[in-house]
């Protein structure tokens, strides 16, 4: 019998709506607790836009990110590269598992 094997495609927007969260549905949760970690550590940082007032607990980071006039393309550099480098670890793991699968189903010639 051969084994269930999820699709890999649902594994992109997930990591779009949650960094991680695309690791997670692939198996990978130690990797998508790291991303999910991660991106949550840039989102303070774009909060505070210091790393020693990223831990300050004066004011929540959502409320700052969401002041759009006052944030520039420079923080949000932070947790939007961390966001596309989990993207490309997710097409990462796919293309692995594609190639992978893709050379368990040759047949092996035994050169007679």
């Amino acid at each position: 019998m051969i084994g269930f094997t999820r699709p890999i495609w649902p594994a992109y927007p997930l990591s779009v709506f949650v960094a991680g969260l695309g690791h997670c549905y692939l198996g990978h949760w130690k990797r998508g607790v790291i991303w999910f970690l991660l991106y949550v550590l840039s989102l303070a940082f774009l909060s505070a836009r210091t790393v020693s007032g990223a831990f300050e607990l004066d004011a929540p980071f959502v409320v700052t990110a969401l002041q759009f006039e006052q944030v520039a393309f420079t923080d949000v550099a932070l947790p939007l590269s961390v966001l596309i480098v989990c993207l490309l670890d997710v097409y990462l793991i796919g293309l692995s598992k594609r190639t992978g699968a893709t050379a368990g189903a040759e047949p092996h010639s035994n050169g007679s």
